[in-house]
């Protein structure tokens, strides 16, 4: 496929020029705004909140896994389903919740998805058997992406330029905190009962952020601002943005090294607890020190490399680095060095996971570039694709059941090696002018 409108800068140009705002776009556009950026430490709180309760929802159940298997008689393969759907139904909601936000405003779309996250959750903690959780982990995830794309879309309206990818920045060092405290959470809730507790424990979470929102959270898009287009027009958006053979590149790369993660996500509760014996404290501590090595590198790459690296050559090393660790972590687990212990598997991951750092961040930056008139919609685009193909990777890791370790390497090599065709295939960085960073 042609690369549809490089233009000089190697940007996107399909969608032709940004409309001109009207005039009064200029001033202050409604009182819940100026009031929203005055109370600039509340919204961060508040959005803070909202963008980490679904990596909240997704991790802290992880350290009860195994014993959901064991209390609703269910195979691991099952169990490992209702992370798939809760996945799903984030990836699904976010294509909803993001045209409902343009049409009916912030607030309404966003206080009606925490009221059916609360519901939803509070259903989880007393289901009686996997199918029935899994059904309702699919709608908690459905209401819990209002949180994602909504947060982003008050970012929008409340800031602009320097001001607004400072926000973004610490947004996103809020989410990424989440998965670290989630797992610990849910292994020390697990000392005091068992894993219902644990949907217990994010039901009260989801009220409490609820109040908060109804409290603190005015609107932010005043009624001239919005329209209908709906689901129709963002549809329509996404398929020129898809026609794009570099933006596709990029976004399929992404969402691969993302798979890869939730490949780990999915299946270390079973690899590092059932199969190496560590206890769910244990897993609880592991998983939060790989969870920071992806936010140091993380930090690295935003602070030290942008700027002095390009970003392609940040990700094609970081890609490499995943692509080595997958395949360690396959020799590793089918035994072709004998048997090992917890320690190498755990490094092993740690590299993997802290790789994530500069492939994840750098492949949103460089498929965004490709679209300066079409941001939201390709945002939403890049953030349901990846949450797609790692809802179809998750169940993938338990296709052999609990006693091997082999399946979760395997989707892990063959996700990286998948980016990494697709980084080479279609994004073709060397055959392109660099992007100004």
């Amino acid at each position: 496929m042609p690369e549809s409108g490089q233009g000089e800068q190697g940007h996107n140009t399909q969608f032709g020029p940004a409309s001109a705002p009207p005039a009064a776009a200029a001033a202050p556009i409604a009182a819940g705004v100026a009031a929203a950026r005055r109370a600039g430490l509340v919204v961060t709180l508040v959005l803070g909140g909202l963008t980490a309760l679904p990596p909240l929802s997704m991790d802290m159940y992880l350290p009860a896994l195994p014993a959901v298997t064991d209390s609703l008689h269910a195979p691991a393969a099952t169990v490992q389903l209702t992370l798939t759907a809760c996945l799903a139904g984030m990836a699904l909601g976010q294509l909803v919740v993001g045209p409902m936000s343009d049409r009916w405003g912030r607030r309404r779309p966003l206080l009606v998805g925490m009221l059916v996250y609360v519901v939803a959750t509070a259903i989880c903690a007393f289901a009686p058997t996997a199918e029935m959780l899994i059904a309702f982990r699919l709608l908690q995830g459905l209401a819990g992406a209002a949180g994602i794309v909504i947060a982003r879309a008050v970012v929008r309206d409340l800031y602009d330029g320097e001001e607004m990818a400072r926000f973004f920045s610490t947004l996103m060092l809020i989410s990424g905190a989440a998965p670290i405290i989630a797992p610990l959470i849910g292994g020390q809730v697990l000392r005091v009962t068992d894993w219902r507790g644990i949907f217990v424990v994010l039901t009260a979470v989801g009220i409490l952020l609820t109040l908060v929102v109804a409290k603190w959270l005015q609107e932010t898009l005043p009624e001239e601002k919005r329209h209908s287009g709906g689901v129709g027009e963002a549809l329509r958006t996404m398929r020129g943005l898809l026609a794009d053979r570099v933006f596709t590149g990029y976004m399929l790369t992404g969402g691969l090294a993302f798979a890869a993660l939730f490949a780990y996500i999915s299946a270390s509760p079973f690899v590092v607890q059932e199969i190496y014996g560590a206890s769910p404290q244990m897993f609880s501590l592991l998983f939060g020190i790989n969870s920071i090595g992806l936010i140091a590198v993380g930090q690295i790459n935003g602070r030290l490399l942008v700027g002095r690296v390009s970003l392609d050559k940040a990700l094609g090393f970081g890609l490499a680095v995943i692509t080595l660790a997958a395949t360690a972590l396959l020799l590793l687990t089918s035994g072709v060095f004998g048997a090992v212990g917890l320690f190498p598997i755990a490094a092993g991951l740690f590299v993997l996971m802290s790789a994530m750092g500069l492939a994840m961040p750098n492949t949103n930056a460089l498929a965004l570039q490709r679209t300066p008139h079409a941001a939201g919609s390709a945002s939403a685009l890049i953030g349901t694709s990846a949450f797609l193909i790692g809802a179809v990777a998750s169940p993938l890791v338990g296709i052999a059941g609990e006693a091997t370790a082999v399946p979760m390497a395997v989707v892990q090599a063959v996700c990286a090696v998948g980016a990494v065709a697709c980084f080479v295939g279609l994004c073709r960085p060397w055959r392109r002018r660099p992007e100004a960073v």
